[in-house]
This record gives structure tokens, sequence and C-alpha cells, in this order.
């Protein structure tokens, strides 16, 4: 099959990798010309396993290319992905303008059948807007097609995206078009073979099938953290409350883990653009806003746990190691990330902050550029030059068996944050460090 991608950003070129690999013919249309020549060389402006040689094996084989201009994109399409970013306005709402465009640019130069698949989260009616836009310009240019337009809601996990794409639990269409739906299932049925995973539903169930599942995750992770704030408070361990609760088939044990606050691409925009709609539509989301204060709150906690330790002496002049900047393990992605929040406010009390992370430090060197008192480093061992102090900010694995008795010789101060909760206290405590978790009583 033909298929368009508008948008080669995380979840369109993972969208295009995955369906050019089982045989399809895939256009990336990318605005970027320094971007399309990167990609050309399989060169991937971001960091996920596996998605630089899935792309350069299938541009290889010339399974997949790269054009500038939907125009160009179009010629023989039969699906066309609009995989566009929907950033957050300052209200929460999603910023919709890269959507509409791209319908624009469809409307404009479409020139036969084609379904129209809106990829990009977006909120409810983003269907029926993109539909109308595209009627709109080909009824200007005087032609009929039949375009049909469908929500195809992602639900990819940064660091384990190609597995979540090719074996994910389900695929949701919403459409009430048999045709479009027949077409749809034919073009994802290589990723259908084992169970039936295809849930068709209406459009505006769809869209809101997206946030929904985003903010119960969102949620299952505040109130873990809402939890181990009460935790410290009567002497409990959230690390055995959440195995207590885990065990419980009605609530299971995935997303129970207290930490330092959630960030990334997702959950914070989703949950803020759910209750933004909820206002829309003259109801109160309290739910969603209270998991979205409750995060906020959260990603203050380290800093709080730090400057109550050293509430005797001050902040200025002292050195903290950070290990991890992203806001998850196996990815470059900072946005919203504790580790800014947390490193900031080091800065802003006058501490000197050295900081690692595996893969985001050209990602963290964009963000902060040059600035007094932070330097990044090249690994962990660096990060530990000097430092009075350490705080673990993300869970990567190279984190989680450090040499304790080593640290206790290295760490001016003898302390460790674990905004994580990945080691045991007691083991720290023996080799002579004090210990801060989240919640550890």
């Amino acid at each position: 099959m033909r298929v368009t991608v508008i948008g080669a950003g995380y979840v369109g070129l993972v969208t295009a990798a995955c369906f050019a690999d089982v045989g399809n013919k895939v256009t990336c249309v990318e605005r970027d010309p320094g971007r399309i020549d990167a990609l050309e060389k399989a060169q991937v402006p971001f960091y996920e396993p596996g998605l630089s040689e899935l792309v350069g094996r299938n541009a290889a084989q010339e399974r997949m290319h790269f054009v500038p201009s939907v125009e160009e994109g179009l010629d023989g399409a039969q699906v066309c992905f609009i995989a566009v970013g929907t950033p957050p306005l300052p209200t929460g709402q999603a910023d919709m303008s890269q959507v509409r465009g791209a319908a624009r640019e469809i409307g404009q130069h479409v020139s036969g059948p084609l379904v129209v698949v809106q990829k990009s989260t977006a909120p409810v009616g983003t269907v029926k807007m993109v539909q109308a836009i595209i009627d709109e310009e080909m009824e200007r240019r005087g032609v009929n097609h039949w375009v049909s337009v469908v929500s195809n809601p992602e639900f990819l996990k940064e660091g384990s995206a190609i597995e979540d794409f090719t074996r994910g639990d389900r695929i949701v269409l919403g459409s009430v078009d048999d045709r479009a739906i027949a077409v749809m299932r034919d073009l994802y049925r290589p990723f259908n073979r084992n169970h039936e995973k295809i849930m068709v539903m209406s459009p505006p169930s769809s869209e809101l099938t997206k946030y929904a599942a985003n903010t119960m995750l969102a949620t299952r992770i505040s109130f873990m953290n809402e939890l181990a704030r009460l935790a410290e408070a009567v002497g409990a361990d959230i690390e055995q409350v959440r195995l207590g609760m885990g065990v419980d088939q009605r609530i299971g044990s995935h997303f129970l883990y207290a930490g330092a606050g959630y960030g990334g691409s997702c959950f914070p925009k989703d949950v803020k653009a759910l209750a933004f709609m909820a206002r829309e539509a003259g109801l109160r989301a309290e739910l969603a806003e209270a998991v979205d204060a409750v995060n906020q709150r959260q990603k203050q906690r380290m800093f709080e746990k730090i400057a109550a330790h050293y509430a005797s002496q001050g902040l200025r002049g002292k050195t903290f190691a950070i290990w991890g900047l992203a806001f998850k393990p196996n990815t470059d992605d900072m946005r919203d990330a504790p580790s800014i929040d947390l490193i900031d406010a080091l800065l802003a009390a006058g501490a000197r902050v050295r900081a690692f992370d595996p893969v985001a430090m050209e990602t963290a060197g964009k963000h902060w550029g040059p600035r007094e008192g932070l330097s990044l480093v090249a690994d962990v061992k660096s990060a530990l030059d000097g430092a009075d102090a350490l705080a673990v900010v993300t869970e990567w694995h190279t984190f989680r068996s450090p040499d304790f008795e080593q640290l206790a010789v290295v760490l001016r101060d003898r302390v460790v944050f674990d905004g994580r909760n990945l080691w045991d206290p007691a083991a720290v405590r023996t080799a002579g460090l004090a210990y801060y978790g989240i919640g550890r009583g």
C-alpha cells in the first residue's frame, strides 16, 4: 500500500518506519531540508532504540523516502497520516495550528480517493474539523474526491515505541465509514495476526480514549506520590505499600511507583488538555486538575529534601552530582523532566551541579546552554568529582547498583537523594551514607 506520513517527528517517524518494514511504500513529508538530509542517512534527530536501524534499512530498500511538501507526498497515496505536533498552549488547550495546516494542504492537493488518518494527539472534534477543512478546500478547487478522515490515536511509550507499534495491545480506529475502516484493517493486517486488536468506535470516542488512557496512568503516578507524602508523615514505607497494593488484580503493579514526578511529551500536556476539554464542555475535571497539581508539587520534592538536609548551613557553594536528566530511561526527551526543576532550584540557591545522563546530554546542552554553576559531564564518575552529595533523578539501569562504599568515600557530605527509590535504604546506610528516598518513612 502507498502511505504518506505528514510529520517526521517521534510519532510520524515510528509510524512510517514500521509500516515500511512490512512492505508498504511510505513517503514522509518533512519541511526541514536539514532533517531530510539527516534522515536519508538514517540519522534520527532523537533517541529511540532501534529506530535508526529501521529507518536506514527501509530507506536503503527504497520503501521509505522523504519529501519537503504535501503535494509531493500525496502523489499516488492511498492513506495519509497526519502526525504533526500539537503542543500545549498556556491555557492547557492543544495548539491545533499544524493539524489545520496539514488538513488544508491535503484538501488543496488530494487527487484521488484517500483515507486521512488523524494520528496526532488532538481533542475531541478534530476528525470533524479536519474533514470539514479538506472538504472546503476540495470544493474551492471544484473537485469531489472520496476522502474519509479516521481517528487512530497512538499508544507509544518512549523507549519501546517500535515494540509498542508492532506488538501493541490495541489498534483504535474512530470512524463510521465502512470503506475507510476496510482500508485501515488491510493496512494494519500485519500487526493484527495473533489476535484481534482492532477496536472500531466513533471518532469522538477514539479521540477521548487517548486522553483517558494517559490521564489514568498519570493519575496512578500522582496517587502514589500523594501516598508517599503520607507514608513519610506516618512512618510507613511506600515501597512496601506498593507491593501490598499491586498484588490485587483489580489494581495491578504497573505505574504504582512513587518518585520525583512524571514528565515527557504526553502525560503533562494530555492531562491539562483533558481538563481544558472539560471546561469547554461546561464541566470541571477536578481529578485531572488534582493529578496535575500533585505532579507539579512532587517535582519540587527532591529540592525540598535537599534544602531540609542542609537547612543549618545552606546550599550556597555546595556541589551536587545529578544522575539522570531525561524524564525516563531509554529516551533523550527532557520535556517537563523533573531534573529541570531540581537543577534550576539548586542553581538558584547558589549550589553547583555536575550532571550526567546516558543519552540526554545533547538535549541538556540545548536546554540550558552555557549556565554558570552547571557542568554537563561525560560519565557517572565525572559527575561525582568534587561533589558533596548525589541525587538520582532518572531510573537508568546503569544507576541501579553503584558501589555505595566508594560513594561514601567520594561524596564529601556522605549523603544521597534517591528520587526513584532505586536503592535499599539499609544497604546505603550500612555503607555510611545518609539516605533520602521518596515516601520511605
